[in-house]
């Protein structure tokens, strides 16, 4: 079996990235301040390196900062437009971003990040983490609803990935999803001619809502934050 391997030369600014360094945004800032070298000579942008190369950094990376965030119903999560208001306008943290999104009507986790490296790491479809959502419909749900949710759903061209769900009342459902098309869930139940009144988002991975009421946010540390990212590769 053929496995992927770093393709070498490689630019120094990808070489920074796959080790886990930094972005290669943040890699190309600190090669112009001088802070890499490539075989004791400072590294310009576009530097290539080998295998054998010998890269050293002097730039030590600040502590990055993880959130867990309630995103209250009605909230915008990136680009508001007239009339909305977008997570950043609300959010009393400043140089935090959110990783993902969750839709206007939707609400619950969201997680809030300065680290531009874990994006990618968290929301690339392949890497297939869990996402877990609670969700009401105004309908009641079918009996084959349960079977035919966690098979796969057809939502118009896509067939959904296996997913869990565990039916929670006669219009009351919990889902976890490995994936994250737009407005899924909402689509999902479509299927059955059911539309949903809420949907909240309970868990990424091993970050839970908790108690945390709309609005409100704690950090992410210790323990938890050290399974968070080795799980990411980090």
């Amino acid at each position: 079996m053929q496995t992927d391997k770093p393709e070498f030369p490689m630019r120094i600014n990808k070489y920074l990235a796959q080790q886990k360094y930094c972005t290669r945004r943040e890699a190309d800032e600190i090669i112009k301040k001088g802070l890499v070298s490539i075989n004791g000579r400072p590294a310009v942008l576009g530097d290539k390196v080998t295998q054998s190369d010998k890269v050293e950094l002097k730039w030590r990376q600040t502590k990055h900062r993880y959130f867990a965030y309630n995103k209250p119903r009605g909230i915008i999560t990136h680009s508001a437009q007239q009339d909305e208001e977008e997570i950043k306008e609300i959010l009393p943290i400043e140089g935090v971003f959110p990783l993902g999104r969750l839709d206007k009507d939707s609400y619950g986790l969201i997680i809030l990040t300065d680290d531009g490296r874990i994006t990618d790491a968290l929301l690339n479809p392949e890497r297939a983490h869990e996402k877990e959502y609670e969700v009401r419909t105004t309908d009641e749900l079918p009996s084959n609803f349960k079977a035919k949710m966690e098979k796969g759903i057809d939502i118009g061209g896509y067939v959904t990935k296996p997913c869990k769900v565990e039916i929670l009342g006669d219009r009351k459902f919990s889902i976890t999803l490995t994936e994250g098309k737009k407005h899924q869930i909402r689509r999902m139940c479509g299927f059955f001619g059911a539309s949903t009144s809420n949907l909240e988002r309970k868990r990424i991975m091993n970050i839970t809502l908790g108690g945390l009421k709309p609005g409100e946010y704690r950090a992410i540390q210790g323990a938890e934050l050290d399974t968070f990212m080795k799980s990411l590769g980090f």
